[in-house]
C-alpha cells in the first residue's frame, strides 16, 4: 500500500519551476547580449593597399603631362612651291639625311621655261635700246660741244678785235663808230658763248634722266628675268640645312600649286618638347621653370619657354626647351612624358598623394591605428597638391600612416580590419 507524500510533489513542482525560470533568464540574457554586440570589422589585405607615413619638411610641387618631342621653329623648314608644277622625280626619300644641295625632288612647268625665254629677250631688247639711246644721246651732245667750240672761237675773235679797234680808235685811226661795232659784236658773242654753256649742261642733265630711264627699264628685265631664273632652279627642291627629311607628301605625277608644302626637313638633335597639361594645373605654371622630360630611354633637363594662351581639349600646351644632350633614339614625335617644377613649399606637413581627392579640400582617409591591425576613418584637410604628393593643413601629424589607394568599397565602414 503506497503511502502519499504531498511534500514530495511541492518539492518536485518548485525544482522544475526554478528550471525553467533559469531557462528563461538565461535565454533573454542571451539574447540580451547577442543584441549587444558589435558586427564584425570588414577585413582588407594589408598587401593590397598602398600606404604612405606623413613627413614634414620641404614639399616640391609638380606638375606632369604627356606630350611628344617637336622640332624647335628655328631648326624646321618646310619647303613650298613657287610656282605651278608638277612633280617628275623623288631624289630622296624620308629618314634620310641631307645636305643644303641635296635635291630632294625635281618638278617641271613648261610655261615657266617659256616666261624664262621671254624675260631672257626683254632683258636683251631692253640692253640693246639703252645702247641706242645712249649712242644718240652721245651724237646730240657732240653737235652741242660743236656749236659750242664754234661760238667760243667766234667770241675770241670778236674780243680780239674789239680791243685792236679800242687801241686803233684811242689812236685815233678809226672812228668811234667803227669801235663800237666792234665792241657790240664781241659783247653779243660773250652773251652767245653763255647760253652755249647753259644748252650744253641743259642737255647733259636731260642725257642723265633719259639714261636713267632706259637704265630702269634694263634693270626691271633683269629683276624679271632674276625671278624666272629663281623660280627655274626651284623646280629642282633643295633641302636648305642640314638635317633629315622627315616628309615628302607628294608622289611623282602630283601637280601642286604656289604654297603647297613639298617638303619638311628638320634638324634632328634640335628638338624640344611640347606636353599637354590639364586646364586644373597649368594655373601656377610660369615661363623659365625646370623641368624634366622622360623619354623613356633616358631623363631630359629644360625650361618652360611658352604656354599656350588657349585650352583645347581640356588640357594647355606648353614647350619646353631642352637644355640637356638628348639621349640616344631621340627624334621627332617621340612620345614623352615631362614634369615641371612649380615651387618649394618650406617646413611643409604632406604625405603621399591619394587616389582620390583635390588640392584646398576635405578629403576622407584611414589612418592606420598603433598597433598595424585596423585602420579608421579620419577628415583630412589638404591644401596645395603636387604630382606625387599633397600638403596637410589638418587632421594628421608627423609620423601617422594612411592608406592612399582606392578604398571606396568601404564607403560605409569607419573602421576596416587589416590583414
Amino acid at each position: 500500500m503506497d503511502i502519499q507524500r504531498p511534500d514530495l510533489k511541492r518539492k518536485q513542482r518548485k525544482k522544475v519551476l526554478l528550471i525553467g525560470l533559469s531557462l528563461v533568464v538565461l535565454l533573454a540574457a542571451s539574447v540580451y547580449g547577442v543584441s549587444r554586440l558589435r558586427p564584425a570589422l570588414p577585413t582588407v589585405e594589408r598587401s593590397s593597399v598602398w600606404t604612405d607615413t606623413v613627413k614634414r619638411g620641404p614639399m616640391v610641387r609638380q606638375v606632369r603631362g604627356i606630350g611628344t618631342l617637336v622640332p624647335r621653329e628655328d631648326r624646321l623648314r618646310l619647303i613650298p612651291a613657287e610656282t605651278d608644277g608638277t612633280v617628275v622625280r623623288i631624289d630622296i626619300l624620308p629618314g634620310a639625311k641631307v645636305e643644303p644641295d641635296s635635291v630632294l625632288m625635281e618638278l617641271t612647268d613648261p610655261q615657266l621655261q617659256q616666261e624664262l625665254v621671254d624675260a631672257q629677250l626683254e632683258l636683251k631688247a631692253a640692253s640693246v635700246e639703252y645702247r641706242n639711246l645712249q649712242a644718240k644721246l652721245q651724237s646730240d651732245l657732240m653737235t652741242e660741244r660743236s656749236a659750242q667750240a664754234t661760238v667760243n672761237a667766234d667770241n675770241q675773235q670778236a674780243q680780239k678785235q674789239a680791243q685792236t679797234d679800242k687801241a686803233l680808235y684811242q689812236l685815233g685811226v678809226i672812228s668811234g663808230l667803227t669801235y663800237d661795232a666792234s665792241q657790240g659784236k664781241a659783247d653779243e658773242y660773250t652773251t652767245r658763248t653763255s647760253i652755249e654753256k647753259e644748252r650744253l649742261d641743259v642737255n647733259k642733265n636731260a642725257i642723265a634722266t633719259q639714261l636713267e630711264v632706259q637704265q630702269t627699264k634694263v634693270e626691271q628685265a633683269k629683276t624679271l628675268l632674276a625671278l624666272k631664273q629663281k623660280q627655274i632652279d626651284a623646280l629642282q627642291v633643295r633641302a636648305g640645312i642640314h638635317g633629315v627629311l622627315v616628309d615628302l607628301p607628294h608622289q611623282v605625277g602630283e601637280h601642286v600649286t604656289p604654297g603647297t608644302t613639298l617638303a619638311k626637313v628638320v634638324q634632328p638633335d634640335q628638338l624640344k618638347a611640347s606636353l599637354k597639361i590639364a586646364e586644373t594645373q597649368a594655373r601656377d605654371i610660369q615661363i623659365g621653370q625646370p623641368a624634366e622630360i622622360d623619354t623613356h630611354n633616358g631623363l631630359i633637363s629644360g625650361n618652360v619657354s611658352r604656354i599656350d594662351p588657349a585650352v583645347q581639349n581640356g588640357t594647355v600646351t606648353v614647350d619646353v626647351a631642352l637644355t640637356g644632350s638628348l639621349p640616344q633614339g631621340a627624334r621627332p614625335d617621340l612620345s614623352v612624358d615631362g614634369t615641371i617644377d612649380l615651387d618649394r613649399l618650406q617646413n611643409a606637413l604632406y604625405v603621399g598623394r591619394p587616389a582620390f581627392g583635390n588640392e584646398d579640400s576635405t578629403i576622407s582617409l584611414f589612418r592606420i591605428d598603433g598597433k598595424g591591425d585596423t585602420a579608421t576613418r579620419v577628415p583630412v584637410k589638404v591644401g596645395r597638391a603636387s604630382v606625387n604628393t599633397i600638403q596637410i593643413v589638418s587632421g594628421l601629424k608627423e609620423g601617422d600612416t594612411v592608406i592612399l589607394s582606392d578604398m571606396s568599397r568601404w564607403d560605409k565602414a569607419d573602421r576596416v580590419q587589416l590583414q
